[in-house]
């Protein structure tokens, strides 16, 4: 690769960074876990190729050699360039978005819970909660906020498992709590708050198609989404231990529903 051919590269990677039609992944289980579920992925690089296809064999050996033939190689030196910490797998590559709409996640048929994660303040956490609700089958995740769900830090914390479920932001709580019927949403999903000052609870309270709602460590929840909750459940915990991670309160919700 040239030196013009590196530059534009590097341009690319940091301008998909800022992208919110991309995803920059980060790592080769990130990589990995977007071509299993379907991701589209533009450009993929890697600084070791005999690596990338002894990890592809232990660890992705249903991808074939599809890791290998989507991913050119390049310097270590121009990884180091293309993302702000370079994994230890040296791969990257940038893929797009799928289009999420909130209406039909809402809508989706079955029982699984979706996952609502009211102003999530660190994309470590956003994208480890992501994580967790891929691993427990989730109907998706949601997030009120500023911060954008498909950042590249949130989808290296999530091993881009992004892929795999349905995430995207929520402008507003109009569509989760809109009355209709029997006082349930439109879409038939309940509104659950995860709340310490709720009822402790207990696997058979949590109703089918709830939306799960979690605050952050520090607020917890906000009075307008605690006001607009058709119940409020708290996770039991120790005398003295003030709240949990959230990815971590996010899988204790999340595996007592499917236990």
């Amino acid at each position: 690769m040239s030196e013009a051919d590196e530059q534009a590269l590097i341009r690319r990677f940091r301008s998909a960074r800022r992208d919110r039609e991309l995803a920059v992944l980060e790592g080769f289980h990130a990589l990995k876990h977007a071509l299993r579920f379907g991701a589209e992925v533009v450009e993929a690089v890697a600084a070791d190729p005999a690596q990338l296809r002894e990890l592809a064999a232990g660890l992705a050996p249903d991808l074939g050699d599809l890791l290998g033939e989507r991913t050119a190689p390049v310097a270590a030196e121009v990884i180091a360039e293309l993302v702000p910490q370079a994994p230890r797998t040296g791969v990257v590559a940038i893929a797009r978005r799928p289009a999420v709409a909130v209406e039909a996640m809402l809508a989706a048929p079955g029982e699984a819970p979706l996952v609502l994660l009211e102003d999530p303040r660190t994309m470590g956490n956003m994208g480890a909660c992501v994580r967790v609700a891929a691993a427990a089958d989730a109907a998706g995740v949601l997030t009120t906020g500023p911060n954008d769900p498909w950042h590249p830090d949130a989808l290296r914390a999530a091993a881009g498992l992004h892929f795999a479920l349905p995430v995207a932001p929520l402008a507003g709580y109009s569509r989760i709590a809109g009355e209709s019927r029997q006082g349930l949403p439109a879409h038939e999903r309940p509104l659950v708050a995860i709340d310490p000052g709720g009822e402790s609870l207990r696997p058979s309270q949590l109703p089918p198609r709830a939306i799960l709602a979690f605050g952050t460590e520090r607020y917890g929840l906000s009075e307008e989404l605690l006001g607009r909750a058709d119940a409020r459940l708290g996770i039991p915990m120790r005398e003295g231990v003030s709240s949990l991670n959230l990815a971590t309160a996010v899988a204790a919700v999340l595996f007592a529903q499917r236990a």
